[in-house]
């Protein structure tokens, strides 16, 4: 099994995090968060496996993007249950788009029922292409690192911590790492307050 791990890992991540991306509901996230933690065992590399979490979710998303933008108005018009609503739906959503379009596809990467929407809305919409790339891109990157790094020096602990105080252990765990960040924070604001 682990052979089978390590041979073939990497390319179940990618899979799974395109997929994600492109708009089917899968556990992209949660696989990162698995792999990040294998790497801190050493069955990968943490720079392979943030790679690979990054060129997958910019690939899925722009294949979603353009899935959307060719297909999506005619799909959404022929959908028997939306197909009333699309007329009405389409020019806030595009206005919507036209405005935040960029912090959606950047922020979309990190809230679930975005990371699995946001391009295929973005192509709906009609978001330029090259604006799209960009922030998904920047997205995507931030995410893998961001999600792989905390996976990496947190999900060990909180997993020995389960492995040795159960579900409990891995909680207390989990509230003493938001609570550290939250308080790191609020004091590098007021550090920037103060000067």
């Amino acid at each position: 099994m682990t052979a089978l791990l390590d041979d073939y890992g990497l390319i179940l991540l990618f899979v799974l995090i395109a997929l994600e991306s492109f708009g089917i509901p899968l556990p992209g996230e949660t696989a990162l968060i698995g792999a990040s933690v294998l790497a801190q065992r050493g069955h990968f590399s943490l720079a392979a496996v943030i790679s690979v979490a990054a060129a997958a979710a910019i690939i899925g998303d722009n294949a979603g993007y353009w899935v959307g933008r060719t297909g999506g108005r005619r799909l959404l018009e022929s959908a028997p249950v939306v197909r009333r609503y699309a007329p009405r739906m389409l020019p806030p959503s595009e206005a919507f788009f036209a405005r935040h379009g960029a912090k959606t596809v950047f922020l979309g990467r990190f809230v679930a029922l975005l990371r699995v929407t946001a391009a295929w809305l973005a192509g709906i919409s009609r978001m330029p292409w090259w604006t799209f790339l960009a922030w998904n891109a920047f997205g995507g990157i931030v995410w893998a690192a961001a999600v792989g790094l905390i996976a990496y020096y947190v999900g060990e602990a909180a997993a020995d911590a389960i492995a040795h105080y159960g579900a409990v252990g891995g909680i207390v765990v989990a509230v003493v790492a938001v609570a550290a960040a939250v308080a790191f924070h609020f004091w590098r604001r007021r550090v920037a307050e103060a000067s």
